[in-house]
């Protein structure tokens, strides 16, 4: 790590940002603690009362940035509009890009301050290998957050802390905020989304496309052969892969396996036909490469909470896709969602599913 820098931390109020200050903090940097107001609910306003209380106690600067603006434009909107068009979207990976690690970098810059930093279970660390700075795995496998961090700048990387890169356990973070007097060293980890705080993204999406409630219509649910099954009840309210809810009587259980717009049909297949090998993904960023120029070699994982599998990723005739191709067949490859590649523990990059 740098040292004798000024750093600016983002500090959801969580434990893991605030051991993340008491961690800078002890490797000698000046902390400057930062909380974005992206939501306005309570959960928002309770964060920043508790990253208020946090930097008091370690004796560090604290300050906000209301963001609520970018982050409906940057996240929100693009939530409801990838659902509107058939699609399963990520939005923590939007989040990362424009505004943790896009914002929060430009206003680091204006103030004059070298580093950002967060509690992000990732690292980043110079290779000489590859003579840049690379993203690379957390320790702690099972929290590590690198998936959704994929389409940050590789400029930037330099120019970012991950103090909580070595940890192997979250109890042991819990345990320095316990021993530095910390309300928050109990506080429980943040939901999924969150300015969907109880998980119900259906009923998040029917209150807040009120004006765009007539592009959600009832249609036929068809199988691979083209049979009528039943009626769904709007394509946003199915994704990939799903089982539960489609009401269908068959020998087998049935899966979602696409959901087609232009027909607004639902298909459904069995279990065998979630699988499929290969993908084409836009929206692509690379950290390790500045470009690929046949195929390389990866482990890359589908989702968030997917197991690396081998695959081999090929360059197209138009440099914003690139081709997935899977060793082994892999269920509910779903549009809107990230695929991730990595070398080793480093991540190549990713892009997200067409």
């Amino acid at each position: 790590m740098k040292e004798n820098k000024k750093v600016l931390l983002g500090m959801s109020g969580g434990v893991d940002s605030s051991v993340a200050a008491i961690l800078l903090k002890e490797k000698g940097y000046e902390v400057i603690g930062v909380t974005m107001i992206l939501w306005n609910n309570k959960n928002s306003k309770d964060s920043i009362e508790d990253a208020k209380k946090v930097c008091n106690m370690l004796g560090i600067k604290h300050y906000t940035i209301n963001l609520e603006k970018e982050f409906k434009t940057k996240v929100v909107d693009d939530f409801i509009e990838k659902y509107l068009d058939a699609k399963t979207p990520n939005p923590c990976i939007e989040c990362n890009k424009y505004l943790k690690f896009g914002t929060m970098y430009e206003e680091a810059k204006r103030l004059g301050i070298d580093y950002i930093a967060t509690g992000h279970y990732a690292r980043v660390e110079f290779s000489k290998e590859y003579g840049r700075y690379v993203l690379k795995k957390s320790s702690a496998k099972s929290k590590d957050q690198s998936y959704v961090l994929y389409n940050i700048k590789k400029e930037i990387l330099g120019h970012v802390i991950f103090p909580l890169e070595s940890f192997e356990s979250k109890e042991k973070i819990r345990q320095i905020a316990k021993e530095h007097g910390l309300e928050v060293a109990n506080k429980k980890d943040s939901v999924d989304i969150c300015f969907i705080p109880d998980n119900d993204y259906i009923k998040f999406l029917k209150e807040n496309i009120k004006e765009k409630q007539k592009l959600i219509k009832s249609g036929n649910i068809v199988d691979v052969n083209k049979n009528i099954r039943g009626k769904h009840t709007g394509l946003v309210n199915y994704t990939i892969g799903q089982r539960k809810g489609l009401d269908i009587q068959n020998e087998k259980p049935l899966y979602v396996i696409k959901l087609d717009k232009e027909k607004n049909q639902v298909v459904v297949g069995e279990k065998e036909s979630t699988y499929s090998k290969e993908a084409y993904i836009n929206d692509v960023n690379l950290l390790l490469y500045d470009k690929i120029d046949e195929k390389i070699r990866v482990k890359a994982k589908i989702r968030y909470a997917a197991k690396e599998a081998d695959a081999t990723v090929y360059a197209t005739k138009d440099e914003n896709v690139l081709r997935v191709v899977f060793d082994i067949p892999q269920m509910a490859i779903t549009p809107g969602q990230a695929i991730v590649f990595y070398v080793d523990d480093i991540v190549v990059g990713g892009g997200k599913i067409m």
